[in-house]
């Protein structure tokens, strides 16, 4: 079972910051959830919502913002103050800590639930090429239209369908649609839930999995993979079981 750091070790340092992506990288995390969205003028960036106001010293909706302008502002969120300034990233900075680490996986999470950034999963496609990550990553999105548009263009590439709610058959659903995996919030995930999935040859990755009982219960029904905040203390877990 992976331990995959969500929005990096998003638990002691800012979520979906450089420094939170080398932290989750020094303490042995097998890989790392982030999001991504576009600016006004097109670039890819790593930030959660798609407004800077929680995050970030600003206000305004990514969108609507150029590169530049998120440059300036502060993404420390509700570390303000403690590890200094910390910059929105962009997902070319990600890939280039990244791309040396042999076997590190990245699951990127398309923020296309609201707003559907058109053309981002040709744009994340090539930037995944153009490093050579394409067997090393996993999309994922609340939007299943968007990740059934990513594996017609890079039908190679696992993706997942991301859900939060009790979804019956699930496997059966992410099957019939072509998804390599279904990334379901924990407490959905059950001994009859996760049977149903992976009878059908689907993958599970879960999320935000913060306590070591769930970590263990988790590992006895065969997911792939915890995303959670701490990956400190889901590694210490599953190295003892």
């Amino acid at each position: 079972m992976l331990n995959i750091a969500h929005r990096g070790f998003s638990g002691k340092y800012p979520e979906n910051t450089m420094l939170a992506f080398r932290k989750a990288v020094e303490i042995g995390a097998d890989g790392i959830e982030l999001d991504v969205q576009y600016t006004k003028d097109r670039q890819l960036v790593i930030i959660h919502d798609e407004s800077v106001d929680r995050t970030c010293d600003g206000k305004g909706l990514v969108a609507d913002m150029t590169l530049e302008e998120l440059r300036k502002l502060d993404a420390s969120a509700g570390f303000r103050g403690i590890y200094g300034i910390n910059r929105i990233p962009t997902l070319r900075e990600y890939f280039e800590l990244v791309a040396p680490l042999k076997g590190f996986v990245t699951n990127i999470e398309l923020k296309t639930g609201i707003n559907e950034y058109d053309g981002i999963e040709q744009m994340v496609c090539d930037m995944i090429k153009e490093f050579g990550l394409e067997d090393r990553i996993i999309i994922s999105s609340f939007n299943h239209f968007s990740v059934a548009r990513f594996k017609a263009l890079c039908p190679e590439m696992k993706c997942g369908f991301l859900e939060g709610d009790w979804i019956i058959d699930f496997g059966a659903y992410a099957k019939k649609n072509g998804a390599d995996f279904v990334h379901p919030r924990y407490n959905t995930v059950t001994d009859e839930t996760a049977a149903e999935i992976l009878s059908n040859g689907i993958g599970i990755n879960t999320w935000t999995v913060n306590t070591e009982d769930e970590v263990r219960r988790l590992y006895k029904l065969g997911v792939n993979s915890v995303i959670g905040n701490y990956p400190d203390m889901a590694k210490e877990v599953i190295e003892t079981l």
